[in-house]
């Protein structure tokens, strides 16, 4: 029996990003702080149109959810 993944995309606005931390402290697996700028990246995304995106399992939903709602300034969406 195959096993299905469903996906789910975490966009990051990070042009708008304040470096907050809030999403590195909750989901580290997927978000790294930058030592250069001081805005937080998302993990293995790739960028379409300025905005930053990668697709995790549902498994890996409840965080990167908790990463989206802290973020002061709403540049993180979770969709899917």
């Amino acid at each position: 029996m195959k096993v299905i993944e469903i996906m789910v995309k975490v966009a990051h606005y990070r042009k708008n990003c304040i470096g907050c931390n809030s999403c590195v402290e909750l989901d580290p697996d997927h978000w790294e702080m930058n030592e250069e700028d001081g805005k937080s990246d998302l993990k293995e995304s790739k960028v379409k149109k300025g905005v930053y995106v990668v697709e995790i399992t549902e498994f890996e939903r409840e965080n990167s959810e908790k990463a989206a709602e802290s973020c002061p300034v709403n540049v993180i969406k979770v969709e899917g």
